[in-house]
């Protein structure tokens, strides 16, 4: 027999969680970069006029304002004050680029496109990417030198309703794609989460590369997410390791 009691013990309620005061600041400030009220590149108010603002304590706004900073969402710049931040090249490229030489050296990819077109999402891309039943992907296909030699084979994939034109324009992609879809299209890049699996090459990614088909390759899937964790990109990243490993900082 099931008394009050024991289905009290078997089904506690839910109790109130409690957010220190500057996490809901920090999420406030979020809220209004989300928005474009502070686009990337712009200046935000003084910590004292947001402490005003919010009737909290310069100490509290400042902890907030710490948390996003460790974020990479805003940056303080000497002098000057915080800023929501920007996507320059070398920032986007070497903090998601995540491929070195063997001997730990880093080097500047060259990026040379092989293909870009539209075509209809498969099955997997509208589950990771959210999109619509049916919706269509630009799809980018590319080649990264290191040292002018082959290293990394790329498929991207975006949203082809919310990257409108990238198919054809530029006519010459940027190094740095992040930065694109940043300045030209109002998409941050944020976070991403990266899965990584041994494969064999095909004879695609092996014509690619200058290798042997069959030969052990690294894949790097990564879907690029915005500030409220939407994603934006997926890409996969077929690394020959012959001169190259990913490297990564826990």
């Amino acid at each position: 027999m099931t008394t009050p009691m024991t289905e009290a013990l078997q089904n506690p309620p839910k109790t109130p969680t409690f957010q220190p005061l500057y996490s809901q600041i920090k999420d406030l400030l979020m809220e209004r970069i989300n928005s474009g009220e502070w686009s990337p590149g712009t200046f935000i108010p003084s910590e004292a006029a947001l402490a005003l603002t919010y009737k909290v304590s310069v100490g509290t706004l400042r902890k907030a304002l710490n948390e996003l900073v460790a974020e990479n969402v805003v940056v303080r710049q000497q002098g000057k004050g915080t800023s929501v931040a920007t996507h320059d090249a070398d920032h986007a490229l070497f903090r998601f680029f995540n491929i070195c030489r063997l001997d730990g050296e880093r080097s500047m990819p060259v990026s040379i496109v092989l293909e870009r077109k539209v075509r209809k999402a498969l099955a997997e891309e509208v589950n990771e990417l959210g999109l619509a039943t049916g919706g269509k992907v630009i799809h980018i296909s590319r080649i990264r030198e290191l040292e002018g030699t082959p290293a990394i084979y790329e498929d991207i994939v975006l949203c082809a309703e919310r990257f409108i034109g990238l198919e054809k324009q530029p006519e010459v992609l940027p190094n740095t794609l992040y930065r694109l879809y940043q300045q030209r299209f109002g998409a941050t890049v944020a976070h991403a989460n990266e899965r990584i699996v041994a494969i064999c090459a095909n004879e695609l990614q092996a014509h690619a590369l200058g290798v042997k088909v069959g030969t052990p390759l690294l894949q790097i899937i990564r879907i690029a997410l915005d500030y409220q964790g939407r994603a934006i990109e997926k890409r996969s990243s077929v690394v020959s390791t012959q001169n190259h490993c990913y490297v990564n900082s826990i």
